[in-house]
């Protein structure tokens, strides 16, 4: 089991980007949870899920590509030493 079968739609922040890469053509582009939301039963898919039916939106392509989560600035880890 990964992390993205523990995590829902749901559970993301409105604001929250998914970022989708297709594994063919290696293009990128970011998805929005509230966007995702929109589709009618969507808001109780796993992000396992999401990225199963996800794909690439190039022209031509129609890869499968995988999921992450975009990292905020706020969400930066610690950075420091001792003194």
């Amino acid at each position: 089991m990964s992390w993205k079968s523990n995590i829902q739609l749901r559970d993301l922040a409105d604001n929250q980007r998914l970022e989708f890469t297709c594994k063919k053509c290696g293009h990128t582009r970011y998805l929005k949870a509230t966007d995702l939301l929109d589709v009618t039963g969507a808001m109780y898919l796993y992000l396992d899920e999401v990225e199963s039916r996800a794909r690439c939106n190039q022209r031509g392509c129609g890869g499968q590509g995988r999921l992450a989560l975009e990292q905020s600035s706020l969400s930066s880890g610690f950075i420091g030493g001792m003194a």
